[in-house]
């Protein structure tokens, strides 16, 4: 499977999301703001929706709902909030993540949430969600959240897959420049007044092999950086991808770390990928090689980090992620007290440490904020949960201005049999128009548009659809 052109991405969203825009005028915000990686190739294909007259769509609203509530965390970039009023919706945001007790509270009431990395919602927290519907992760990791519970209560949960790639592809080239040539130790001398002229161990890039491992979204828009300026690339991946370039797929992790000198890491946090660099792969890699690591904390044993830099078999290291990270920005929250290795890492020479940066640029999170709020608007105004990593990806086409008296069934529901039938049983006082179902797991969505149906219809299917046995939950949109 080949990588996906993801050049131009923020103009493709804007060409290519289409979304409903409500007449309601956008409210007032009271609140406090306005305002990585996984890289194993993706198994879903970034799928261009069909372009439509957004002026012929219908906008539809939810039965039995008061206006749609939005809780926005960790400063999500202001296209998002931008997106979210136009459409009418309630929007509350907040510059940092929130203390757990404040956010259970605030998510009691909510209709969707959106995070970013610093923010845990886990079963303890989402168990007082009673109105959320959807979460929205504006980054590309989903770990933060608890997906199977989310699931199998109804939350559906979007991410952005692509969007900050080449903000981390280019952190990376720039981190592998500066370990070859020592400027972050030559840019500390300076700025503690010591001039340190040197060159010994210091080396261009040109000629030299950068070792990818994951070869997705961010690894293979770094192959092409890399060979463009010169370098050989290899990869590793667990699926069998077809190189950009001129790189070249190698058949073990330990092939690639005995072959590169610069290994850049970019895979998810998974159960298989806690500790996939720890003291035998160190053992593994060129002397005097360099490790960069850009995707999850959990990836790189950091003490076996440690070790190998102080016998000098790693020359130096960029670390973006860390097992622990502060949950806000300050002063002395790096420590100890967060990873018991801290002070000892801060010693080290060249190792450049930056505290989760990788996709924080205004570039990346402009286009994330366009992304993930177009997905959670289509979900809430319409069921389309395409790009849905927890809930199946169901979607139909949006109704017509000029088809009346039709509502849109969005029937989350456990994957056993005879369901199907108990609900179409229900709906068989009616024309359905259209009906899509899919299973994932345990769970099963249902989409359906129901013709001539009056307000009173819409009532009676509700309450009939509620009280059905497996039932995760039900929306209903007129």
């Amino acid at each position: 499977m080949a990588p996906q052109n993801i050049d131009n991405l923020q103009q493709s969203f804007q060409n290519a999301i289409s979304f409903q825009t409500s007449d309601s005028n956008s409210i007032n915000e009271d609140q406090v703001s306005n305002s990585l990686t996984d890289s194993y190739m993706d198994s879903n294909i970034f799928m261009t929706p069909k372009i439509i007259n957004k002026a012929n769509i219908k906008a539809l609203k939810p039965f039995n709902t008061g206006d749609i509530k939005i809780l926005l965390l960790e400063n999500i970039n202001q296209t998002a909030i931008n997106i979210f009023k136009d459409q009418g919706y309630q929007v509350e945001s907040y510059k940092s993540s929130l203390p757990e007790s404040e956010l259970i509270e605030k998510i009691k009431s909510v209709h969707a949430i959106g995070i970013r990395s610093k923010t845990i919602l886990t079963s303890s927290i989402l168990k007082y969600a009673k109105n959320l519907s959807v979460i929205g992760c504006f980054c590309i990791g989903t770990n933060q959240v608890d997906l199977d519970f989310a699931g199998k209560n109804g939350i559906a949960v979007f991410n952005s897959p692509f969007s900050n790639s080449r903000s981390v592809a280019e952190l990376v080239i720039a981190e592998i420049i500066s370990l070859a040539r020592q400027l972050g130790d030559r840019s500390i001398e300076m700025h503690t007044g010591t001039w340190n002229k040197v060159s010994n161990k210091c080396w261009e890039i040109r000629g030299k092999t950068l070792g990818i491992v994951g070869y997705g979204h961010i690894g293979s828009q770094l192959s092409v950086l890399a060979e463009s300026m010169g370098m050989k690339v290899i990869y590793y991946d667990i699926l069998a991808i077809m190189a950009l370039g001129t790189a070249k797929q190698v058949s073990s992790l330990d092939e690639l770390l005995r072959k590169a000198d610069f290994v850049s890491l970019h895979v998810p946090a998974t159960p298989d990928t806690v500790d996939m660099i720890s003291s035998p792969q160190f053992a593994a890699m060129k002397q005097g090689s360099y490790l960069i690591n850009a995707s999850r904390g959990t990836v790189v044993n950091i003490s076996a980090l440690i070790n190998a830099m102080k016998v000098k078999k790693i020359a130096g290291a960029a670390l973006d992620v860390y097992p622990n990270e502060p949950a806000k920005n300050g002063a002395n929250l790096f420590s100890n007290s967060l990873n018991s290795w801290s002070s000892e890492l801060t010693s080290l020479r060249n190792v450049i440490l930056t505290p989760h940066i990788g996709g924080s640029t205004e570039e990346a999170q402009s286009a994330i904020g366009i992304e993930v709020s177009n997905a959670l608007t289509k979900y809430i105004n319409e069921g389309i949960s395409i790009g849905a990593v927890n809930i199946p990806e169901v979607s139909l086409r949006s109704l017509n201005l000029d088809q009346e008296n039709v509502v849109r069934v969005l029937y989350i529901h456990q994957n056993v049999p005879g369901v199907l039938k108990t609900v179409n049983n229900i709906l068989s006082n009616h024309n359905i128009e259209k009906q899509f179902s899919d299973s994932r797991g345990g769970i099963a969505y249902l989409m359906a548009d129901i013709l001539d149906v009056d307000a009173a219809d819409i009532a009676k299917l509700h309450e009939l659809l509620e009280a059905t046995k497996y039932k995760i939950s039900i929306r209903l949109l007129y």
